[in-house]
């Protein structure tokens, strides 16, 4: 779907699949290599499938939103199928489901490292037959339950709406089941440096939602893509990883054993975000909730619009976090935090000249991107104000981005209570928010999200910077040169995007993006911003490498 190697999409792939690996070694010039030729190769390709994993899904899942555009529109049908996922996403996230591969491959590759694999299988089978029983109970228990919850997922709807509503998260509720124990399954691959199946899986999972959607088409509407969600779950996130650990000589036995020392290890170590309720999941859910409440295509107008922001949020800040962790937490445990966070600070910094140069081509066209990715369907005046959230969600681009990488460093340390613990702190100082900016519609909404998740980055980087004393992270620097670049870019291309309000919208988005970018660059490097040049220069590398290699 990239398209071929001469199209936008796939220079951007390129930027995404070297991004990651080019984390290990950006410190100060005057900084050694700091792992083996063997070590950097390794998780250079391991950054690569990731990056290009991220990248893909970005862009299949940009077609899954162009399909439900075209099929389900911006209206009702729209915000039931997008709200059926809050209580099945409650779920994986009261499980710990997202921080399956960060607990459990730690534990895994204890095991490995001293030669005990069947101990190391032995430990899986207990937590993964620990995870079904409580899943079973989990399932069943909400699958009852949700005539009553409807009314707190979404107290906006009408009476149609919430029956719907009630149908189509009884489709999508058993797909955690298969979403968290292929979780397991994957981090036991990726113990053993097997990445290339656990990253087709989200391509697969993504893949079967937009085939359900065009299956069941206009007559089955919402229910095409939640069957697509349930199927693609066990076809992709549970049955690629399967097959890979069948491959290397999984061993799952009915043990329980709710005593032993690796689940309690597990347990107590997911029990932060088990028990945390951060604003980088929470934000989601207050978006339904207060969407629902200020009316008709409110949810679906957001939720268009954060997806478009996912796309470079996923691409340059999770690709960049992923790749980062292993290194982050050698250094660590090596007892070289100064070099660690300058590896993370460095890498933070110059993740984020192209999160900016994002922002800036979001504010500028977001309208006319979104027209062209979502259709015909969506009326022009939901599109008109598409483009205003999209442009204010973009303003706390930069921290979706850089929390990622924030994050990994309190990983790192052992620390996985503290970005919990915080990101909790600001839901509940948001909250007051959210529901006093809902008076203002979905823009509200936009602004609300926006604040929140730049508060928490800027207190999760003060807080970071505190456990490495004496070690300069240059973050001040970064905004004095920068902030204006992003000022004058982007009132650069909406001065030319107002220039031409009568052409083509494809003609007006594509000029006004391309005059706020090259203006973002010219000032950034006016101003002599390091980073834009070592981006740059990174770049130029690359293509001449790439140039060589074809000769």
């Amino acid at each position: 779907m990239a398209g071929p190697c001469r199209h936008g999409g796939c220079r951007l792939l390129r930027v995404a699949r070297n991004l990651a690996p080019s984390i290990h070694f950006w410190h100060d010039r005057t900084s050694r290599p700091i792992m083996p030729p063997s070590v950097t190769r390794r998780i250079g390709i391991a950054s690569l499938i990731w990056g290009a994993s991220i990248f893909l899904s970005r862009i299949i899942g940009l077609v899954r939103e162009a399909v439900l555009g075209r099929i389900l529109g911006g209206g009702k049908e729209a915000d039931v199928f997008l709200a059926s996922f809050i209580v099945p996403d409650f779920l994986n996230y009261l499980l710990a489901g997202g921080a399956l591969s960060i607990v459990f491959i730690p534990i895994f590759s204890g095991y490995l490292a001293k030669g005990e694999e069947k101990r190391g299988w032995e430990t899986f089978s207990i937590i993964a037959n620990f995870l079904l029983a409580l899943l079973g109970i989990a399932t069943v228990a909400l699958w009852i339950a949700v005539p009553w919850l409807v009314s707190l997922v979404a107290p906006g709807f009408d009476e149609y709406q919430r029956s719907e509503l009630v149908n189509l998260t009884r489709i999508i509720l058993p797909a955690q089941v298969f979403h968290l124990v292929g979780g397991l399954l994957s981090a036991a691959l990726q113990a053993r440096d097997k990445h290339s199946l656990p990253a087709l899986a989200p391509l697969l999972y993504t893949s079967a939602i937009v085939v359900g959607g065009l299956v069941g088409g206009t007559e089955a509407g919402a229910y095409g893509f939640a069957w697509g969600v349930l199927v693609g779950s066990i076809l992709g996130p549970f049955a690629l990883p399967l097959i890979g650990c069948l491959h290397v000589g999984l061993s799952w036995r009915p043990i329980f054993q709710i005593k032993h020392p690796d689940l309690r290890t597990y347990l107590f170590r997911s029990l932060p975000i088990m028990l945390g309720w951060s604003i980088v999941v929470v934000d989601d859910w207050l978006l339904g909730r207060f969407g629902s409440i200020v009316g008709a295509s409110t949810i679906a107008t957001l939720h268009y619009s954060k997806t478009l922001l996912k796309v470079p949020m996923g691409v340059f800040g999770l690709a960049a976090g992923v790749a980062a962790f292993p290194t982050l937490s050698r250094l660590v445990a090596e007892n070289s935090h100064a070099e660690a966070y300058t590896t993370l600070s460095t890498a933070v910094r110059r993740m984020l000249v192209l999160a900016l140069a994002a922002q800036v081509v979001l504010t500028t066209a977001g309208q006319e991107i979104a027209t062209v990715i979502y259709g015909r369907k969506i009326p022009h005046d939901q599109y008109v104000t598409m483009g205003w959230v999209l442009g204010i969600m973009s303003v706390g681009l930069w921290a979706w981005a850089a929390q990622t990488v924030l994050s990994r460093g309190y990983y790192a340390l052992g620390k996985t209570w503290e970005p919990t613990l915080l990101g909790t702190s600001i839901v509940v100082l948001a909250y007051p928010m959210y529901w006093a900016m809902a008076g203002y519609g979905a823009i509200g909404l936009a602004a609300s999200s926006a604040i929140a998740i730049s508060v928490y980055t800027v207190v999760l980087a003060i807080r970071l910077r505190a456990y490495f004393p004496n070690v300069a992270d240059h973050y001040g620097r970064f905004l004095l040169r920068f902030c204006p670049a992003v000022f004058a870019g982007i009132a650069c291309g909406l001065a030319a995007r107002t220039l031409l309000t009568d052409t083509h919208l494809l003609i007006r988005g594509s000029i006004a993006a391309t005059a706020g970018v090259a203006v973002f660059g010219i000032v950034a490097y006016a101003l002599r911003a390091e980073e834009l040049r070592d981006v740059v220069a990174w770049g130029m590398q690359k293509a001449r490498r790439r140039s060589v290699k074809q000769i």
